[in-house]
C-alpha cells in the first residue's frame, strides 16, 4: 500500500466519518442534523471575519513595537485553523476546533515583549512628557 493511497484514504475518509458521526449524534439527541452542520458553519465564518480584522490590528501593533509579532501570528494561526475546522461539516471537526480554541497557547509573561523604547524609538505622550522608568544614582 503506497503512501499516496493512505493519505488519499485519510483525506476522503475523515469527512465521511465526520458526517456519519454527525448524523448519529443528531439522531441520538433529536436535534436536526442541519443545526449540527449549519450553526458551526456560521460560527466559523464569523470567527474568520473577526480574526481578519484583529490580525490587522495586531500586525500594526507589532510594527510599532507594542506587541510581539510571533505571539500575534501563533494566536491568529490558531484561530484561523479553528475557523476552517468549524466550516468543515461534522461534529468531530467542530470538537477539534473548540479544543484548539480552548488551548492556552499564548499564555505567558507579557512584560518580556519589547517596547518601542527598546529600539530607540521614543514618542512623547500627548501632554509632551516622556514616559518611562528612572533610577536615581547617588
Amino acid at each position: 500500500m503506497s503512501m499516496r493511497f493512505v493519505s488519499l484514504l485519510i483525506v476522503l475518509g475523515f469527512p465521511l466519518l465526520d458526517l456519519y458521526a454527525t448524523v448519529r449524534l443528531a439522531r441520538w439527541t433529536n436535534v436536526p442534523a442541519w443545526a449540527w452542520l449549519g450553526l458551526p458553519l456560521i460560527a466559523g465564518f464569523l470567527l474568520l471575519r473577526n480574526e481578519r480584522l484583529a490580525f490587522r490590528a495586531r500586525t500594526i501593533a507589532a510594527m510599532h513595537g507594542e506587541e510581539s509579532l510571533l505571539r500575534g501570528l501563533v494566536d491568529s494561526g490558531r484561530k484561523v485553523l479553528a475557523g476552517f475546522l468549524l466550516i468543515l461539516p461534522g461534529v468531530i471537526s467542530d470538537g477539534l476546533a473548540l479544543l484548539l480554541l480552548a488551548l492556552p497557547l499564548n499564555i505567558g509573561n507579557r512584560e518580556h515583549v519589547p517596547h518601542a523604547a527598546a529600539y530607540g524609538r521614543t514618542r512623547p505622550a500627548r501632554n509632551g512628557a516622556f514616559e518611562g522608568e528612572y533610577r536615581r544614582l547617588d
